[in-house]
């Protein structure tokens, strides 16, 4: 990406932003949700039943609505149920990056032929949620979003009940505070109403009740350590705080043009690259004996320059392969009617890797099982949170090795990448506080502050998410060695040019294979295979075995799972802390 595209990108976001009231103005159409009721029952086993109803007032043709639920490790939905006054609805759930979404389809007639127009439609829908009522040693606890912050549309009013598995002993809070209109607690049961909600805000219920009130909560989470004063000093940290910036106003607008003066500079002064003796179009050949990993961090993700990625550990695994220290053969599953693959470890040639790669051959190592290692299986493996935890401190210690292995000043100076860093970062915390401040405000000259802030959270975002090779710059040395790199990446996703200039020897696809991999493009270069060298299955050889049976997938996947199971929401959730409860999420009309 060259510096006019990236500032055009820019420039496109900021036109984007100013068109959307355009864009509003423009549509034919529209709706409001003027009620919402959000009913709640805790049963004594810790299932949380949810009735909620929605009233929508629509204006012009509309297909549906539609309803997410965002999904909290551990939790889950059930018995999900929907009915519809005004129109006949229809169903469709799906389940996609942790959310439970609900597609509602709205039909004017029972024979589900014309969509609905000009109307009002009072929707309802019901389910049970697991694992959101939490059970501490000390207390039981239920944070939930009565509204969520991701609706499309404020709501006029949200009326709440909530039934309590107990009379006595209870406590509760609504948040934010300035949404209460009304509430009552009597008995078992908690009453709210409160005033319009506007669209991106969420209001929050937390709800403390005696572990007496639960009998063989099954359904509840259960932490092991005391509860209650944790969650009020959580829940008192975030109040305060919201309430300060409430109360506080500062117009700061015009500061958020420090943030592009400060990178038109740094790139001035450090960003243009040197002039360099090269003009190749591509490369056909390795430019270089780097080892695989080493080039995919100082080539493919330029963003982190000299850090190698999830493809750069790959690599290195089909380097072993190649070297022969990783055997692999595939192996019939007759429980699951797969075929696995079997990874099997040659100790006598471990002597014969990098520090890097021995590293790959200890990780793997860890969960084999009489030398060999069912990669098929490594999945399951990492599913618990000691060993993901163990998987991850190698994959650092491994980045950690390879990153020594790179002297980096000597491929690129990043005196202005550091310095674009501090700009983007400062200048986003800076644009987050203005913005915040100028919403909260009700001061007029709030907007100045708003918009200040909204510009400086886009650009601050944008130039983070920039090349470091945008505002560092390499050295003539290195940006040769990126420019050959790049040509050759270029030759290996362009099969036109590997028809012309095929390899001779399936060694040479072997390199292109690992290389492919450690720059993201291994896809490009087994199809280019499977054109030009179509009996590559013929040979035994165990990096075609890799790629052939699904190896990028099953490492992958291995990688989230580590991911994921290492770094689970703590115990406490953020419980007490605002907008960290259940429940929320949003919906819209389509």
């Amino acid at each position: 990406m060259n510096v006019k595209n990236a500032f055009t990108i820019i420039l496109l976001f900021l036109i984007l932003f100013s068109a959307v009231s355009a864009v509003s103005a423009d549509d034919d159409r529209s709706y409001t949700i003027d009620r919402a009721f959000v009913d709640l029952t805790i049963g004594s086993d810790g299932l949380l039943h949810v009735n909620e109803r929605y009233d929508y007032s629509f204006d012009g043709k509309f297909n549906g609505v539609y309803r997410d639920i965002p999904l909290k490790p551990g939790e889950s939905i059930k018995n999900i149920e929907i009915s519809a006054d005004g129109a006949y609805p229809v169903l469709v759930q799906s389940d996609e990056g942790g959310y439970k979404h609900l597609k509602i389809y709205l039909y004017s007639d029972a024979a589900h032929t014309k969509g609905i127009r000009d109307c009002n439609v009072n929707i309802y829908i019901s389910y049970d949620m697991v694992n959101v009522v939490t059970l501490f040693n000390d207390v039981g606890g239920l944070q939930y979003k009565l509204w969520g912050d991701e609706w499309d549309v404020g709501v006029g009013e949200v009326y709440v009940n909530v039934n309590l598995p107990g009379k006595t002993g209870n406590e509760y809070f609504l948040n934010p505070q300035e949404f209460n209109a009304t509430s009552t607690l009597k008995g078992d049961t908690i009453t709210a109403e409160t005033y319009s909600i506007p669209e991106g805000d969420f209001y929050e219920l937390l709800v403390l009740m005696p572990l007496s009130d639960f009998n063989d909560a099954t359904y509840a989470k259960h932490v092991n350590q005391n509860g209650r004063d944790m969650i009020m000093k959580n829940l008192e940290d975030s109040v305060n705080g919201r309430n300060f910036w409430n109360t506080t106003y500062v117009v700061l607008g015009l500061l958020s043009i420090l943030s592009p003066i400060g990178a038109v500079f740094t790139y001035l002064r450090y960003g243009r690259e040197p002039k360099v003796d090269y003009d190749g179009i591509y490369e056909r050949e390795l430019p270089t004996n780097d080892p695989p990993e080493v080039i995919n961090a100082l080539v493919e993700d330029r963003t982190d320059l000299g850090t190698p990625t999830m493809k750069g550990f790959e690599a290195s695994i089909m380097n072993i392969i190649d070297k022969k220290v990783f055997r692999l053969s595939p192996q019939e599953n007759v429980d699951f009617d797969t075929r696995d693959l079997i990874l099997t470890f040659d100790q006598d040639k471990k002597s014969e890797l990098s520090e890097s790669e021995k590293i790959v051959f200890n990780t793997l190592e860890h969960f084999a099982s009489n030398n060999t290692l069912n990669l098929s299986m490594l999945n399951g493996q990492l599913s618990t949170e000691y060993e993901a935890k163990w998987f991850m401190s190698q994959l650092e210690m491994w980045e950690k090795n390879v990153e020594n292995q790179i002297n980096l000043e000597e491929y690129f100076d990043g005196t202005g990448s550091s310095m674009i860093s501090f700009i983007s970062v400062a200048g986003l915390v800076f644009g987050v506080i203005i913005a915040i401040l100028g919403f909260t405000t009700e001061l007029g000259n709030g907007v100045y502050a708003l918009a200040g802030g909204i510009f400086l959270i886009i650009f601050s975002i944008a130039i983070m998410r920039l090349d470091e090779d945008i505002f560092g710059r390499w050295t003539e040395s290195g940006r040769v060695f990126y420019l050959k790199w790049r040509n050759f990446k270029k030759f290996l996703k362009d099969n036109s040019l590997i028809k012309e200039h095929p390899p001779e020897s399936i060694v040479v696809w072997k390199k292109y294979l690992i290389y492919g991999a450690a720059l993201g493009v291994a896809d490009k270069v087994y199809d280019a295979m499977k054109l030009q060298a179509p009996n590559y299955v013929d040979y035994d050889d165990d990096l075609f075995y890799y790629h052939y049976y699904g190896g990028y997938g099953l490492m992958y996947s291995a990688f989230r799972t580590g991911q994921t199971t290492a770094n689970p929401s703590s115990d406490s959730g953020g419980f007490g802390g605002l907008g960290g409860g259940s429940g929320g999420g949003g919906g819209g009309a389509f």
